[in-house]
């Protein structure tokens, strides 16, 4: 399967802190990402594939179909834009991963989710 550069993936975190139990090593993140389609041609988000790596370096993998129960299908210069959460034990981590996605020839490919940041406000500074 190649890689698309015809999709631009975007991805902001934000600390969910009222759900959250620091006392018990629960740090709750919602995260919302968007997924351009900068191609001429419609596709289709498959599955996802997520690596989920907290501060102590405890790596946690996440696959499935679709996002949030879709396997939406984007339009050219159109965007899917979803909001979903993350839980780990420590107030720092990452995430990265992949969409696998459909072309228009019923072909498959991947698209990369850079890498991006869970942490809470007070680790930033």
């Amino acid at each position: 399967m190649l890689n698309e550069p015809n999709i631009c993936i975007q991805v902001q975190s934000v600390y969910i802190e009222n759900q959250s139990l620091p006392e018990e090593a629960r740090f709750v993140f919602a995260y919302t990402v968007s997924i351009r389609n900068l191609g001429r041609t419609p596709v289709q988000l498959i599955s996802r594939y997520w690596l989920i790596t907290n501060s102590d370096g405890k790596r946690t993998e996440v696959q499935g179909q679709g996002v949030v129960g879709e396997q939406p299908i984007i339009q050219p210069s159109a965007e899917f834009r979803y909001t979903s959460g993350a839980i780990i034990e420590t107030p720092m981590g990452t995430m990265e991963g992949h969409y696998v996605m459909l072309d228009n020839d019923g072909k498959n490919f991947y698209v990369d989710i850079p890498v991006f940041r869970l942490a809470i406000p007070t680790v930033i500074n």
